[in-house]
């Protein structure tokens, strides 16, 4: 099963469309991309886990496997360290994104498997689906999708599928 995301904002597969935004640096070749340029990577990305906000929502339904996170959930950004590109708990003394936002936007998380098998320090990291903002502003490089259109699309997700992002 098969998902694409373009940068014209189309996100579409079996049974679903709906509106996306990709990054704010557009969308580059997978080898090009690097960390912090904002970017979106051209190639097709394994569904790996979905995190959610127990918080706000409910378990979303799906068959992926679920992750409900905690306040002290992040993820390594920093290429010199050797869990770059890999969650990690809080506090961390190397560059992280936090996973738990006061913003709405990492409610739900769909992590991509994007430069993890292996990991190649400064290609990139934390390539996600998440939630848009209501004004469907840029990424950092991941693909947002408004939170119902989200959630219907994990509906339909079995384990194995892939995301294409595409120019």
């Amino acid at each position: 099963m098969k998902f694409t995301a373009t940068q014209t904002g189309k996100f579409s597969g079996p049974g679903f469309t709906a509106r996306c935004v990709l990054g704010k640096g557009g969308v580059v070749k997978a080898s090009q991309k690097r960390e912090g340029d904002g970017a979106s990577p051209a190639g097709t990305w394994p569904v790996r886990n979905v995190f959610f906000r127990p918080d706000r929502l409910d378990p979303p339904v799906t068959s992926l496997p679920r992750v409900p996170l905690k306040p002290y959930d992040g993820w390594c950004d920093a290429p010199d360290h050797r869990l770059y590109n890999r969650p990690v708990s809080l506090p961390f003394s190397a560059s992280h994104e936090k996973l738990w936002r006061d913003d709405h936007v990492y409610d739900v998380i769909v992590e991509l498997g994007y430069n993890d098998d292996p990991v190649t320090p400064g290609l990139g990291s934390a390539i996600f689906m998440h939630l848009a903002r209501p004004n469907f502003e840029p990424t950092e490089g991941c693909i947002a999708l408004e939170q119902n259109d989200l959630l219907t699309l994990l509906e339909l997700m079995v384990p194995g599928a892939e995301i294409e992002i595409s120019f």
